[in-house]
C-alpha cells in the first residue's frame, strides 16, 4: 500500500512540472547534447502562450519548417507570423542563431594566412550561408597576405551603386591594407558568379589598381557551396 502511494504522488508531480521543467531537468542531469531541437526550442522560447506550452509551440515551428536548417532561415517577420510565437519570441530564435553561426564561423584570426578559397568559403559561411538578403564584404589583407580584419560593406540586391569603390576601399586605405578578398553570397543557394558579379568584380579590380590595393579574388557563397572568380579563371 505504501509503494503505490509513492508511485501516485511521483505520478502528480511530474504532471505538476511544467512542460519547459522537463527539458530543462533533462539538461541538467543529462547534458545538452541529449535534449531534442524541439526541447532546445522551448528553452528558447520560455513560456507558452493562450493556453499552448513553451513545448507546444516549439513543435508547432518545428512542424511548419521542417526541421532546424529552414528554421534558421526564416526572418523575423515570418517567425513572428506563427501563431502564437510573437516578435518577443521570434527575436530570442533569431538571436540564438545569429550567435551559433558567430561561433562556428570567423575561423579566420587576425594574421592567419589565407592558403585559398576554400579557406574564405569556411569563414563566411556561417553568415552568410541562408541569408534572404545578399550582403557584401571585404577581407582585409597585409603585405604579406595575412588577414587584417573582414568589413561588411553593403546589404541588399548587388549594384553599382550599392557597392560603390569608395565603401570597399576606404577602410583598406585607412588600415593600409596591401590587398582585399570580395565575398558576397547568393540567396538562392546557387553560388555561380552572375554577369553583373564579373562586372562588378573588373569595375572595383580597376578601381583597386588606382589607389594600389590589389583585389585577390572574388568569392561568392551559396547554401553548401562557394565559387571563386579565380579558381574559376575569370580574373
Amino acid at each position: 500500500m505504501l509503494h503505490q502511494l509513492v508511485d501516485a504522488a511521483a505520478d502528480v508531480r511530474s504532471r505538476d512540472v511544467p512542460d519547459l521543467d522537463r527539458p530543462r531537468e533533462r539538461l541538467q542531469h543529462a547534458g545538452v547534447e541529449a535534449l531534442s531541437d524541439v526541447e532546445l526550442l522551448a528553452l528558447l522560447l520560455r513560456a507558452g502562450h493562450r493556453g499552448a506550452s513553451a513545448l507546444d509551440l516549439a513543435r508547432r515551428l518545428h512542424a511548419r519548417y521542417g526541421g532546424i536548417a529552414d528554421l534558421a532561415a526564416a526572418s523575423p517577420h515570418e517567425l513572428a507570423s506563427v501563431a502564437g510565437i510573437g516578435p518577443a519570441h521570434a527575436a530570442a530564435i533569431c538571436a540564438a542563431v545569429a550567435l551559433g553561426r558567430r561561433i562556428e564561423g570567423r575561423t579566420l584570426a587576425r594574421g592567419d594566412r589565407i592558403g585559398g578559397s576554400a579557406d574564405v568559403f569556411r569563414h563566411f559561411r556561417a553568415c552568410l550561408a541562408g541569408l534572404a538578403q545578399e550582403r557584401f564584404y571585404v577581407l582585409l589583407l597585409d603585405g604579406k597576405g595575412r588577414v587584417m580584419r573582414d568589413v561588411r560593406v553593403s546589404e541588399g540586391t548587388l549594384t553599382a551603386s550599392l557597392v560603390h569603390p569608395r565603401e570597399v576601399f576606404r577602410l583598406a586605405i585607412r588600415e593600409a591594407a596591401a590587398s582585399v578578398i570580395l565575398v558576397h553570397n547568393h540567396p538562392s543557394g546557387d553560388p555561380t558568379p552572375s554577369p553583373e558579379d564579373v562586372t562588378l568584380t573588373a569595375r572595383l579590380r580597376s578601381a583597386g589598381d588606382l589607389v594600389g590595393i590589389k583585389v585577390v579574388d572574388h568569392v561568392v557563397v551559396g547554401h553548401h557551396r562557394y565559387a571563386s572568380l579565380v579558381d574559376l579563371g575569370q580574373m
